[in-house]
């Protein structure tokens, strides 16, 4: 069994955990409504995709 020999530092902890940080999510401008919206996906406020009506939205 593996056991730690010894301490890990703050700097190496650090360069260890850098990649972990929380990264915005992309978005796109709808070309119906011009809100933003997730890359290739239905808009959920007008239900277009790619200049198709796709769903009916409320």
């Amino acid at each position: 069994m593996a056991v730690q020999q010894r301490r890990v530092s703050k700097s190496r902890k650090g360069m260890r955990k850098s990649h972990q940080a929380l990264k915005t999510p992309k978005t796109v401008v709808c070309k119906q409504c011009g809100k933003p919206v997730k890359p290739h996906r239905v808009c959920p406020y007008c239900g277009y995709y790619d200049g198709k009506k796709v769903i009916e939205v409320k």
